[in-house]
């Protein structure tokens, strides 16, 4: 259950991209144009995760996390059939905010279902649809959309999504939840408008310019709502986001790390396509083939640190993996216009292998000393930090590529500029792990190894199954 929506959430915001000349082309419009389809999927996401633990507390996590992706599949539907831009926007929007509930919902119900020990073991079926979907969209999309049409980057949401809908509604047990404090509407307003503001400049920073008064705007705007937002859940006595939860130094700590840490990794994952196509004038094919391999390292390591994890803990897997994602960056530094296709395939495995020990580690450990209760508010805290080092990620790569691009030649950043923006990336990656070394793990990997009473799976499938 918790794969398939997390598939079908990551593809959709990844594959949109692939359909937007085929979309032009249908409404008579510029590429350009279309800017709105693209960016307002992530700013509604993120306007929507501060609700979902308060959700999920409040009605249970089958009923949302059924709801939210009921809710998703039928804004799918209306994107596919949508007649106008302003319709796709609008439905790419409830998109959006489905998705933003979808995420933490799933997390929170999985990790309620299992142990400590058990997580270790979930982690690694989960990691499969986070490799996977985004390396697989854009063939997909390429597919679809030129042997159906641009439509069906929509509809093919559907024929994953329905049979876990009726998964869920026949096999999952009812989990009621339970009735939380009143709901924070200033602290809901401050948060969605923080998060959204600040993640449309960071979106459109790339695209306008990071001196244009838009972006200055929203940027300056959401940093100020963000101030705001943080004094207001401090002090509030039933806050939307339980900030006092990074009080706890290994759930506070992984967090960093994932904020820091995946700048790099995802960083490389978008520097890629644009050196192998921009720098190296490869087609969209050959680009997807060749930063596919990163899937198939990251799905081998995974189940090597699935066995290590109880043994030697997240310390020494996760500071290995960032120095080792850190070395594998070094070594793209180096290529250039002699660079084959072979030779970046193998970097990008070399690369898949080692963010592998960074992925499941962190998210095992993030909850390891979290309370049960507290489970819903900390999986929504991680959503929040991951979002946000997936937008920043972009963004590191664009500055690298304009602070070492000549004015004159914008359009086509020399070889050098790719290869400067991979030597940041590596020190980012190289300054993440020494801290990662310092990660205070004994609990974690005494939860995983050592299951107790306290930490027993409360919520079951029915027949015995259970969630996953």
């Amino acid at each position: 259950m918790c794969v398939s929506v997390t598939f079908i959430a990551i593809v959709d915001g990844a594959i949109t991209t692939v359909a937007l000349p085929s979309i032009a082309a249908q409404f008579g419009l510029t590429t350009a144009a279309l800017d709105g389809v693209v960016v307002v999927y992530p700013v509604c996401l993120a306007m929507a995760i501060p609700a979902s633990a308060w959700l999920v507390e409040r009605f249970g996590g089958k009923r949302v996390l059924l709801t939210a992706l009921t809710a998703f599949l039928g804004s799918s539907l209306l994107c596919g059939a949508a007649a106008s831009l302003s319709e796709l926007v609008a439905f790419r929007a409830l998109q959006g905010l489905s998705a933003g509930v979808l995420f933490p919902a799933s997390t929170a119900l999985l990790y309620a279902t299992f142990n400590s020990a058990e997580q270790v073991r979930v982690a690694r079926y989960m990691i499969v649809p986070q490799q996977i979907a985004p390396a697989a969209a854009p063939i997909l999309g390429g597919l679809l959309v030129d042997h159906l049409s641009w439509r069906w980057v929509f509809y093919v949401n559907l024929p994953v999504g329905l049979p876990a809908v009726l998964f869920g509604t026949l096999c999952l047990a009812a989990h009621r939840g339970h009735r939380p404090p009143r709901f924070d509407l200033p602290g809901l307003l401050l948060s969605a408008a923080a998060l959204g503001t600040t993640m449309f400049g960071v979106c459109e920073g790339p695209n306008r310019g990071w001196t244009s008064t838009v972006v200055i705007t929203a940027l300056a705007l959401g940093t100020v709502l963000l101030a705001v937002a943080v004094i207001h859940q401090l002090r509030a006595t039933a806050p939307l986001l339980k900030l006092r939860l990074f009080a706890n130094r290994l759930f506070r700590d992984t967090n960093l790390i994932n904020l820091v840490g995946l700048v790099p990794m995802l960083g490389a994952m978008f520097l890629g396509p644009l050196f192998l196509q921009q720098g190296l004038g490869r087609t969209a094919l050959e680009s997807g083939t060749s930063t596919f391999p990163e899937a198939f390292g990251v799905l081998l390591t995974v189940q090597v640190v699935g066995v290590l994890y109880a043994r030697v803990g997240p310390r020494i897997i996760v500071g290995c993996g960032l120095a080792g994602v850190s070395l594998v960056l070094l070594l793209f530094s180096t290529c250039d216009q002699h660079t084959g296709l072979w030779t970046f395939r193998a970097y990008m495995f070399l690369l898949g292998l080692f963010m592998g020990g960074v992925f499941m580690p962190t998210t095992v450990a993030s909850l390891a000393t979290v309370d049960r209760k507290d489970l819903a508010q900390a999986s929504t805290l991680n959503t929040v930090v991951r979002q946000t080092g997936g937008a920043l990620a972009p963004v590191m790569v664009t500055t690298a590529l304009v602070l070492n691009t000549p004015a004159a030649a914008a359009a086509n950043p020399p070889i050098t500029a790719y290869q400067h923006a991979y030597l940041a990336l590596a020190a980012l990656a190289a300054v993440t792990a020494v801290f990662a070394f310092t990660l205070p793990d004994a609990q974690a990997r005494a939860a995983a190894s050592t299951p107790t009473a306290s930490n027993r799976p409360t919520t079951r499938v029915r027949r015995g199954a259970r969630t996953g």
